[in-house]
């Protein structure tokens, strides 16, 4: 097939003409055969980037890296990427020529029910599967924010385990090409990606591997490489409708910049006979609340959408039937008549809507252009307005008052020409565009030592030449105020005893995630309000505070009445107990409200007072002991499970270790046999995985598994009943370390034998950089050997990050 025939089997459209170029161009002997930047406009379908890859991929897979990463801004209603994708992942399951060449690219062949081409999103509902990290050859396309992707790059992934973390850093920093949409709106993030590919690429030259790539997409690149539009596109018929697309620009003044409802109620309500989609952009949630109590006091029907919302809330928008109107293809059922949709900065990016009118407040230019790329998107109609309401007065100690001066007098330009169409807002000076642009942050330079400072993901807590990674994706803004997550969990009063560790709490959170679909995120000075309001109605139930490190403080929510402790809630996760309200029916955080869910059960997880009653496809990963009140009772006992990443079933029977390592082993000359990385480090991951569980053949970890017919048999894994656990913090990859042969008996180099000993230590997530001082610990060993292979992990692990980067 040719490229536009699969291009259209794909997508369901033939493609533009910058889409061939762009696939024509991924395929060449270019050095540059990836561009750094592409400039694009609105509404010529950006994400069909994937499409492009995939098809290059297929064909020409030596130019192609085999993991395509789509970073947006942030996360609005739904995975609208990910849906995308899906519907080529149905394509890719009908007999085509396509999924023939990606299967033949993975390692484990998929089975004839599987797609070869692995789809995960780290933004989503659901906990991820974890597909895209399985098998290094295969395809994949994860799709997440930037603060899930780039906390992953830089090892300390929001959620996740640090067992997961330099898996996750691995799978998304290389043999990877790294798609960061809307890229002016997150230049520090950008920066960041530049910098780690320069490092790769300029500093690591011996890494044979494939490294990380990055494509910015942004309509205001600065790159002289910047792949754009040409000729050909601009002659095309639906380029030029929709670049063209009609914008009848108005704008007014606003007597009182600080209350700009009522002049955007009343604008809104001049549409209501019209039969319209209204889209109503302001800056803050207290003014989208009172324009959506407005139109709905006037029985109109109208949604809002705020980065407020909780993400549960946020992802059923698009089962909601106003909103629906706004989607590129309207259900049948979609609200008929004039419908309003009232946004926050999250109907800005990432979400693809289209509205017929628009009416808003004025903000900085590249704001507003993202707002003007949500009417009429499609060039659809010819009678399309946007009302735009601006100050007369400014306030000149605000640092966003000299841009949105400038943004104004653009959008005059835009006025006097009759036209906010995307070629309209191309056509205006670049130079004057950027200086219009909301202040850039103070973008932190990250170097080789603080990657290396955040690879040791043994070590928890902070550490000093450590910082928190969150500057260096976001920068550092005066301008934006802190923020507080708030999930419900009825987790918080079930662990309420004060007979527990803080710990125990931390482990949990670890293993049974905060995922996106719990949380959602306020300006911190707003969420003390509503927590205070709860503190005042309930104070003696508990609440949980998280800081990044994943350490909890447990409180009472009379600690949110107290002035002082104010600022303790900024930048950390609040979790309530479901008990306690504050959550109104819309996904806000209330402070009047007095009902509240817990939504942390989903099909891939849930909470159980009996172990045996878990579905068998999910396992357990966390139980845990509640004294009861009267030390004479018998402590409860609670479990949690989740769904495996790779759909096993947990025996009811033990694992025979002997048929354990058959199986890694057997698995590992699968992944390798899609793999190119030589002889040598083949060999080296094939004894990894023949010695990797060695240190298991010990009498202690053997009765914890519940086999009390050691030494006759070794058992790898206990089945669903394991036996007692073990005072003693006895990790079997340290053991193993013990059990490896010489390097002459392996018939390696010594250097080799380094690699295959950092590979056994760390296959569980230690040995970044050391052992925990509890855990240098074997029973077979004597104390002195314990400490000197104990003491030469970190010299190890040193060599090996100077050797492999």
């Amino acid at each position: 097939m040719t490229f536009d025939e699969t291009f259209k089997a794909l997508t369901g459209n033939l493609p533009f003409p910058w889409q061939r170029a762009l696939y024509e161009r991924f395929i060449s002997d270019r050095s540059d055969n990836i561009p750094p930047s592409c400039n694009l406009p609105t509404g010529l379908g950006k994400t069909s980037i994937i499409a492009i890859w995939l098809i290059a991929l297929a064909n020409h897979p030596q130019r192609m890296p085999r993991r395509l990463v789509y970073v947006v801004n942030r996360r609005t209603v739904v995975d609208q990427t990910t849906d995308e994708v899906k519907n080529y992942w149905t394509v890719l399951q009908q007999d085509s020529a396509i999924r023939t060449q990606l299967s033949a690219l993975c390692s484990v062949r998929p089975q004839p029910s599987e797609s070869p081409l692995a789809i995960s999103t780290l933004r989503g509902q659901f906990a991820d599967k974890g597909e895209w990290a399985e098998d290094p050859a295969r395809p994949a396309v994860i799709c997440g924010t930037v603060d899930m992707i780039g906390s992953r790059l830089l090892f300390s992934g929001y959620g996740i385990g640090r067992a997961k973390r330099p898996l996750h850093a691995a799978f998304l920093g290389q043999d990877a090409l790294l798609i960061h949409d809307e890229a002016h709106l997150e230049p520090a993030f950008q920066k960041l990606i530049e910098t780690i590919e320069t490092q790769q690429h300029d500093h690591e030259p011996q890494v044979l591997w494939p490294k990380l790539r990055t494509i910015e997409l942004t309509a205001t690149s600065k790159s002289e490489n910047s792949f754009r539009l040409d000729d050909e596109d601009f002659a095309n018929k639906i380029v030029a409708q929709r670049i063209n697309a009609t914008k009848q620009l108005h704008l007014h003044e606003l007597p009182d910049a600080k209350k700009p409802a009522r002049e955007l109620i009343e604008k809104a309500l001049s549409f209501q006979a019209s039969g319209r989609a209204i889209l109503v952009f302001a800056q803050t949630v207290e003014t989208v609340l009172e324009i959506q109590a407005a139109l709905g006091k006037a029985k109109l029907p109208v949604q809002s959408l705020t980065g407020t919302m909780r993400g549960k809330e946020r992802d059923g928008l698009v089962t909601d039937k106003t909103f629906a109107r706004f989607l590129p293809t309207p259900p049948e059922d979609a609200t008929t008549g004039t419908v309003y949709l009232v946004c926050t900065s999250a109907g800005e990016v990432g979400v693809n809507i289209s509205a017929d009118h628009l009416v808003c407040d004025l903000t900085t230019f590249e704001s507003m252009a993202q707002r003007l790329g949500r009417v009429n998107r499609f060039g659809n109609r010819n009678d399309c307005e946007v009302h735009v309401y601006h100050p007369t007065g400014w306030d000149d100690k605000n640092p966003l008052t000299i841009p949105r001066q400038r943004t104004l007098e653009l959008l005059r330009v835009l006025e006097s020409v009759g036209s906010a169409s995307p070629k309209a807002l191309g056509d205006l000076p670049a130079e004057a565009r950027n200086a219009a642009f909301a202040p850039i942050p103070t973008i932190l330079p990250a170097t080789d030592m603080l990657f290396d400072a955040w690879a040791l993901t043994t070590i928890t807590g902070k550490l000093p030449g450590r910082p928190p990674v969150e500057p260096y994706l976001h920068g550092m803004s005066e301008y934006e105020p802190p923020e507080t997550h708030v999930a419900w969990r009825a987790d918080v009063e079930l662990l309420s005893s004060d007979k527990l560790d803080d710990s125990v709490r931390s482990e949990l959170l670890l293993a049974y995630l905060l995922l996106p679909h719990e949380l959602l995120r306020e300006p911190s000075y707003r969420a003390i309000k509503h927590l205070e309001a709860l503190g005042k109605r309930h104070p003696d139930h508990h609440a949980w505070l998280v800081n990044d490190d994943g350490e909890v403080t447990v409180i009472t929510l009379d600690h949110f009445t107290n002035k002082d402790k104010k600022e303790s809630i900024n930048g950390v996760t609040v979790v309530l107990d479901e008990s306690s309200g504050g959550l109104n029916p819309a996904g806000m955080l209330d402070g009047t409200s007095v009902t509240a869910s817990d939504v942390s059960e989903t099909v891939d997880r849930c909470r159980k007072r009996d172990v045996k009653s878990a579905p068998r496809d999910l396992h357990e990963i966390y139980s845990l002991a509640i004294p009861a009140s009267d030390e004479e009772d018998e402590p409860e006992v609670l479990y949690w499970f989740v769904r495996r990443n790779t759909g096993e079933i947990r025996s009811k029977n033990p694992v025979l270790l002997d048929v354990h390592i058959s199986d890694v082993e057997q698995h590992m000359n699968e992944i390798l046999s899609g793999l190119s990385l030589g002889p040598s480090m083949n060999n080296c991951l094939k004894i990894a995985a023949k010695y990797h569980d060695h240190g298991k053949r010990r009498r202690n970890f053997q009765t914890m598994l519940g086999n009390r017919n050691a030494p006759a048999v070794w058992w790898a894994k206990s089945g669903r009943r394991a036996g007692p656990r073990l005072d003693e913090k006895y990790r079997h990859e340290f053991g193993s370390l013990h059990e490896l042969p010489s390097a002459s008996d392996l018939g390696l180099t010594e250097d080799e034998r380094e690699l295959v000993l950092h590979l056994i230590a760390a296959h569980h997530g230690r040995a970044r950089p050391h052992f925990p001082a509890d855990e240098v610990f074997d029973p077979a060993a004597t104390p002195e050997s314990d400490c000197t292979v104990a003491s030469t992990v970190p010299q190890r692990f040193g060599r090996l990050q100077r050797k492999f980067g």
